[in-house]
């Protein structure tokens, strides 16, 4: 499976490459140095590409970025350990010596990434680390999110975030915790953490909450290639992978009918289908007939059936009260305010505004901007004034940019 590429100019492509590069550069060398030299292999590939912003910058792009950003990291860490005996003094005595040996030449090979990527997905995901320490360490070692997007995907400042990171590092350390895949029991215990990451990185990049767009495809793009990653692993493969991946597949098919040249949101009902991308779908329907060989039944079946629904642009009460019947399903087993604000949207093309107004306004979530904007939506064909008070509150409770536009035009423009 081949996914979007985006265009190269030397400074736009670094956060995309940053992205896509940072968690597989950190794998490789924690996995020639042992866990307790995590914090140092991330020093490294952040200096890295430090580099490359400056390089790039007045020299222009290098025929193979990611090859110029193996070759400097390698540099690096052969300076590192030289400068300081760094190897010998701190990292040695942490290693067991009969199975580790500093060697400079470290192997940046596509198979090699891919073997040592998926060791850290399962060495981050310990049971000896507390849940949310293992959290914010999987999204900056896995994903590459900066300390501020990891705060912020939290609701929680940086010093929290930093000391998490403090915790999780030391834990490591503490515990001597190798990067090598656990044995075939644990394996399955710990997919569900894996799995959950993934989904909540692909998450952010599906409507963002830092930066200044909605969509953020590269976060998405790069949760799907985490995700193939299990898929292709035979132990993996699990029909919760595949679901989750059906899930992604589907989102994505809709992404150049949602990020237009005009960073504002797309509503669906505003999305052009010829843009979206049947491969994708396709690709998606396999996935999802693929998840359906286990008899257990995830959430993300559930939410992939509901975004397999939402790929067919027909606006039928029948195609709605399909997706209804999911959210209740889905209610039941995952009773979080997102769902629940989804569900009454589903509920509202069924049986209209009054009765949705109604069960929305039970809910009582007056500090989340998407209730409001739910309510604004629910109310525009009821109550004008009430509409304008609610996507006025939204508007003033969403930090995003790009969102606050989008609101502004559907105050304006009630019709669309």
């Amino acid at each position: 499976m081949t996914l979007p590429s985006s265009h190269e100019e030397p400074l736009d492509i670094l956060p995309e490459l940053f992205r896509a590069e940072f968690s597989r550069m950190v794998a490789v060398i924690a996995r020639q140095f042992g866990l307790g030299a995590i914090e140092l292999a991330e020093d490294i590939v952040s200096e890295t590409f430090l580099q490359a912003a400056e390089t790039w910058g007045s020299e222009g792009l290098p025929p193979n970025p990611a090859a110029w950003l193996y070759s400097v990291a390698k540099n690096k860490i052969r300076y590192a350990f030289r400068r300081e005996n760094l190897f010998e003094q701190k990292i040695r005595p942490e290693l067991n010596a009969a199975e580790y040996s500093f060697d400079p030449e470290i192997d940046f090979s596509e198979s090699s990434i891919k073997d040592h990527q998926l060791q850290m997905m399962f060495a981050i995901c310990s049971p000896s680390i507390a849940s949310e320490s293992q959290m914010a360490l999987a999204l900056r070692i896995l994903c590459g999110f900066s300390i501020e997007e990891i705060a912020t995907a939290f609701l929680t400042s940086k010093e929290t975030i930093n000391k998490r990171l403090y915790r999780a590092r030391e834990r490591l350390r503490s515990e001597a915790i190798l990067l090598e895949l656990p044995p075939p029991p644990d394996i399955e215990f710990r997919l569900s953490t894996v799995l959950h990451i993934i989904y909540l990185l692909f998450n952010e990049g599906y409507y963002s909450r830092t930066g200044n767009r909605i969509l953020r495809q590269d976060l998405c793009y790069e949760a799907m290639r985490l995700a193939l990653t299990l898929h292709e692993f035979e132990p993996t493969n699990r029909p919760e992978t595949n679901a989750l991946l059906a899930l992604m597949c589907f989102h994505a098919s809709r992404f150049k009918s949602r990020d237009v040249d005009d960073p504002e949101p797309v509503l669906y009902g505003e999305q052009d289908e010829r843009l979206w991308d049947q491969d994708l779908i396709s690709r998606g329907l396999r996935f999802l007939a693929q998840s359906a060989s286990g008899e257990k039944m995830s959430s993300y079946h559930i939410e992939a059936g509901i975004a397999r629904l939402h790929c067919d642009k027909s606006d039928s009460t029948e195609k709605w009260q399909e997706i209804l019947n999911l959210y209740d399903a889905l209610a039941q087993r995952n009773p979080s305010p997102v769902v629940f604000l989804n569900r009454i949207y589903a509920l509202f093309r069924v049986e209209g505004p009054q009765k949705a107004i109604q069960e929305a306004e039970a809910l009582r979530l007056e500090d989340s901007h998407f209730y409001h904007l739910l309510l604004g939506e629910l109310y525009t064909s009821v109550n004008r004034a009430k509409s304008l008070e609610h996507f006025e509150k939204a508007q003033r409770l969403t930090t995003n940019p790009a969102e606050q536009a989008g609101i502004r035009k559907r105050m304006a423009n009630p019709g669309i």
